[in-house]
């Protein structure tokens, strides 16, 4: 019984996010990487891994969107470049 809760539970998590953003996925995925480490952090020091959760979800989550908007920018770098390249401009160079 306790197998097929866990089944469920987990077909539940990665069915849910399939209609996620990249920014939502990045954003989501650096809470829970940071919420594990704060967790598991603070349970090692004897703190109260609650708070160390909680700490650790906003500041990952704050990472995870920093990164996604550095991909962003990236991104549009690269396209800028290549279309330049394809239409037979210059590249302009990053602001």
């Amino acid at each position: 019984m306790k197998k097929m809760i866990a089944i469920t539970a987990s077909t539940l998590a990665i069915a849910g996010c399939s209609n996620m953003s990249n920014t939502e996925q990045r954003t989501l995925s650096g809470a829970s990487i940071g919420a594990a480490a704060g967790a598991v952090g603070t349970a090692i020091f004897h703190g109260n891994p609650i708070w160390g959760a909680v700490g650790g979800a906003a500041v990952g989550a704050a990472s995870g969107y920093a990164y996604d908007a550095y991909k962003k920018e990236q991104a549009s770098e690269y396209n800028s470049g290549y279309n330049a390249g394809k239409n037979n401009q210059p590249a302009k160079a990053p602001q």
